[in-house]
């Protein structure tokens, strides 16, 4: 098999600058309905990449968990790796692949910290074996084998089995400003439909891009 040779159609209605909403925000929540009512898995699966201090970029997938007009709300480890490349440079680029719909979405913006408020509220939201899961990893580190990770699972587990779980002060989340958001629509014959959202003096702006 020849890799070069895979490729498809995309035969989906294409997408026009009257189809779009004024405000991207209202555009994607949309689409993200409809990815939601197609039955994708995973509708809400987003790439975040980050950069290093050596200039070196990383890509992870992480699930959206909140949406408004202030930004793209994810939650970690404040200690993994992801959370140390904000740190040093809180520039991200956020990308959602729905495939099956033949449409990707791409963002670029600036990372902030939520406050503990938000934090509190979405981790006592989360089921208690996610909780605990976030106290026995430490995210980005190395470990030995699986076990050890287990062990710990299942030791925190048995500790807080009648009690609440603390809410750690490693663990948080990020909101994405956004920048710059692009929607992208697949087209027959490769001429995809492209169009670009950008802030600019707190308007928005769109423009058609060639694919």
């Amino acid at each position: 098999m020849d890799i070069a040779d895979i490729r498809r159609e995309y035969s989906r209605d294409g997408l026009r600058r009257n189809d779009l909403k004024d405000d991207p925000i209202d555009q994607f929540n949309l689409w993200l309905q409809q990815a939601i009512d197609a039955g994708m898995t995973d509708p809400t699966a987003m790439t975040v990449a980050t950069v290093d201090e050596r200039g070196q970029p990383f890509q992870r997938i992480v699930l959206l968990k909140n949406l408004d007009q202030q930004g793209f709300v994810f939650y970690t480890n404040l200690g993994s790796r992801k959370a140390q490349h904000i740190a040093h440079n809180n520039r991200v680029s956020l990308h959602f692949p729905w495939h099956p719909l033949e449409r990707q979405v791409h963002v670029t913006g600036v990372a902030e910290k939520l406050s503990s408020v938000e934090n509190m509220k979405y981790f006592l939201s989360r089921p208690k074996e996610s909780q605990i899961a976030a106290i026995a990893s430490k995210q980005s580190s190395r470990i030995s084998a699986r076990g050890v990770l287990e062990a710990k699972y299942l030791e925190l587990k048995q500790k807080f089995e009648k009690g609440d779980v603390p809410v750690p002060s490693f663990w948080g989340g990020y909101r994405i400003k956004p920048e710059s958001i692009e929607f992208w629509q697949g087209g027959e014959h490769r001429l995809h439909d492209r169009f670009l959202y950008s802030s600019i003096e707190n308007q928005w702006g769109i423009e058609r891009l060639a694919p």
